[in-house]
């Protein structure tokens, strides 16, 4: 366990503060100066009156810092101290919003976090700054949080990549020879930890820990000693998964609009949906939870959550098939099938969850494009 460092004192400043340089042209620091006021007593004769007043001249309450931002300068030399300070940033999540200014969610953890990294600088002979912020022009909350997630994503796909080329070594069928189990375990658990690892600063919920979380989770079963394949599950039934709550990550996005499309549809046609964080949700009794982690219904082996939902409740429509494709190549990028729909729709899907930030929007317009995709693979497959 690494030691606390001492609480960050962050002085509130009572006078208009102008952004630090690295960041002026990148966003606008929230700094609210205090307004000061007297009041003469003999004006407010009534208790009625001096509460008025007071309630008139009492500035408005300042909004809360949501970002932690480092700011830094680093002396050209040495030259490991920038790739050291680098490596560091990237093990605690932080990302670049401008050259030198860096950005981490608003806690006590991120603080700390950047309070080593600060000491890294100055011990190195450069110099830094932590700062409480928050965004009024220029960047948006919402750009930021874009960077964070694009940068997990892209964390998520080189490790599913890896994933994948270690599963190319195992046999195609039956139980994997001991000679080479131990060597592959070692691997797995080495992808494992990194993902672990990814997971403890994928701090808004990025697209691909759940496709990565499947192949390890696939792998894994694959190499017990006591068992050479994942054992098939028995379709469940559907009258047992009537009026139910079905629990998923915020930010819908192509495998969640389409799963959330089929439960109404084909398993639970008074499905309730409810859309929470994508950390430290504890269901209520009754939820059901797909596309999260440790869900009910999510990814397994190579599969997308669809085609899990489709093989375990027993759907054999052959154009649910046709969709379950085209899903997984979109969701889970390895161009497995081939479909030549797929980044049509995956334009759409795109295009719905940038015009709609909400949930319960960006599912009604998801579900219309899917009664379409639906109609069409129906009508080729009754042709």
């Amino acid at each position: 366990m690494r030691p606390r460092s001492p609480p960050l004192t962050t002085a509130h400043a009572h006078r208009p503060v102008s952004a630090p340089r690295g960041c002026a042209e990148a966003c606008t620091l929230g700094v609210r100066p205090v307004r000061v006021s007297r009041t003469n007593d003999s004006l407010a004769t009534s208790p009625t009156q001096l509460s008025a007043l007071k309630k008139r001249e009492s500035p408005p309450a300042r909004p809360e810092a949501r970002w932690m931002l480092l700011i830094h300068q680093i002396p050209p030399t040495p030259a490991y101290l920038r790739v050291k300070i680098g490596r560091h940033l990237a093990r605690i999540g932080a990302v670049a919003i401008k050259n030198s200014v860096y950005a981490l969610p608003y806690d006590d953890e991120s603080q700390e976090d950047f309070q080593w990294v600060l000491r890294e600088v100055v011990k190195g002979g450069g110099d830094a700054s932590i700062v409480e912020a928050r965004f009024i022009e220029g960047l948006s909350d919402e750009r930021v949080i874009e960077r964070f997630q694009s940068e997990r994503e892209a964390d998520f796909r080189h490790l599913a990549e890896q994933a994948r080329a270690i599963a190319a070594a195992l046999p195609k069928r039956g139980v994997v020879p001991e000679d080479r189990r131990a060597e592959l375990v070692r691997q797995v658990a080495r992808l494992r930890q990194r993902a672990t690892e990814l997971a403890a600063i994928d701090f808004f919920g990025a697209p691909g820990r759940e496709v990565v979380d499947g192949l390890l989770s696939g792998m894994e079963a694959r190499m017990r000693p006591v068992e050479g394949t994942e054992p098939a599950k028995a379709s469940l039934a559907r009258e047992q998964h009537q009026g139910r709550t079905w629990v998923t990550r915020t930010g819908i996005k192509v495998d969640r609009m389409a799963s959330a499309w089929l439960i109404r549809k084909f398993i639970d046609p008074e499905a309730r949906f409810k859309f929470v964080p994508a950390k430290g949700y504890r269901p209520e009794e009754g939820e059901l939870r797909f596309d999260m982690f440790e869900s009910e219904f999510t990814h397994e082996g190579e599969l997308c959550t669809f085609e899990v939902l489709v093989r375990r409740f027993g759907l054999t429509d052959p154009a649910l098939r046709a969709i379950a494709e085209i899903v997984h190549d979109i969701d889970v990028k390895d161009a497995k099938y081939g479909r030549e729909e797929a980044p049509g729709i995956g334009q759409l899907v795109a295009g719905i969850a940038a015009a709609h930030a909400d949930d319960e929007q960006r599912l009604a317009r998801g579900t219309a494009l899917f009664d379409d995709l639906y109609a069409v693979h129906s009508g080729a497959t009754r042709r």
